[in-house]
């Protein structure tokens, strides 16, 4: 069975008024609704060649259809194709972002927290975003010094100024000019470089350079590893959880108390955003089962990332019902994903200044 034009036109006025009203809707609506001139009749037997093709349902309280999981994916990725250029145009709501968001803020983590406020307020769904993280971290800067006679302190500073510190237990206390060396040794040969640019010459280089302290050398270079590997707890921020009950679809109270559930609980959505995250620096929309969330079957994840420089990034996501307003959201996304990274490079600049 082929999916026409004509199919198409009412697949998408079926979706169009369903996004808008929430409610069933039948053969006569879309008779007003369209402009192909069709009769009840005529869009009855259209409805039905698209309920067996999947892309719409009937619940079974109605008498009208609803869009499936398919539905929605087809109208998404048409939406995604055909509106770029229109997602692209500034808005008054735009504007009011921008303005909330260069407000004075000295922490990024002010400004995330802020940020998720702004879009649960603006597209009345839930919000949930990653604090930045590295990927591919890099070694910029790492400093030994002599705690006392028999503990070294070593920081190490990683690609987005995360600092991690950690002591070593020696059996010899250092002098300056010992110290010195081995700094310059660490810096020289690490520096710049991800995990997996720190590869064997540069291991035995460093250790025939290092003399009788290879073995404090050895123990560095695997505090290294660790700590470049190794993945932080994410921090996430979260706002809108109660806006779902907005929705007759999710505010019945076993969906309702599902749904908080997971929103509260993050694992599986912090999953799901790192995925993200992992999948693409673009926007992302999950719909119903595709967001493999347990007890999300009834919602829709759009989710995009957002990057503060080189390698260090978050991702931010929407959760909504499947009627969600697609088209306002990634559009949202977009904007914010580009105003974040303007505000922090701002920020950035006028600290250097300073």
């Amino acid at each position: 069975m082929e999916l026409n034009e004509r199919k198409m036109k009412i697949l998408q006025a079926i979706i169009k008024n369903y996004l808008e009203t929430g409610e069933p809707v039948g053969s006569r609506t879309i008779s007003k609704y369209t402009d192909l001139n069709l009769s009840s009749a005529t869009i009855r037997n259209e409805m039905a060649d698209l309920e067996e093709m999947g892309y719409i349902l009937q619940p079974h309280t109605s008498a009208g259809r609803i869009p499936s999981d398919k539905g929605y994916r087809l109208y998404v990725d048409n939406m995604m194709l055909e509106k770029e250029e229109l997602l692209k145009n500034k808005e008054k709501e735009v504007d009011e972002m921008k303005e909330f968001l260069v407000e004075k803020v000295d922490r990024v983590e002010t400004l995330l927290q802020n940020m998720a406020k702004m879009l649960a307020s603006n597209t009345n769904y839930a919000t949930m975003i990653t604090a930045p993280q590295a990927h591919k971290n890099k070694l910029k800067f790492i400093q030994l010094s002599q705690v006392d006679k028999n503990k070294m302190l070593c920081v190490m500073v990683l690609e987005g100024n995360m600092v991690k510190n950690n002591i070593i237990d020696v059996e010899e206390e250092f002098d300056n000019e010992t110290l010195l060396k081995l700094n310059v040794l660490l810096n020289t040969s690490l520096n710049g470089l991800t995990l997996e640019e720190i590869n064997l010459s540069i291991i035995t280089k460093m250790n025939n350079q290092a003399g009788k302290h290879m073995e404090l050398v050895k123990r560095i270079l695997d505090m290294v590893a660790t700590v470049i590997s190794e993945e932080d707890d994410m921090e996430v921020y979260t706002s809108g959880a109660t806006n779902i009950f907005k929705y007759p679809e999710l505010s019945d109270g076993s969906n309702a108390s599902r749904l908080l559930g997971a929103l509260e609980e993050k694992s599986e959505l912090t999953h799901l955003l790192n995925r993200s995250n992992d999948e693409s620096n673009d926007i992302q929309v999950y719909i119903g089962e595709e967001t493999t969330v347990q007890n999300m079957n009834d919602c829709s994840v759009i989710t995009t990332t957002y990057e503060l420089e080189d390698g260090v990034r978050g991702t931010i996501g929407i959760i909504g019902p499947k009627r969600m307003d697609y088209e306002k959201v990634v559009k949202t996304l977009k904007n914010v994903k580009e105003q974040l990274g303007s505000v922090y490079s701002k920020k950035s600049i006028e600290q250097d200044d300073k």
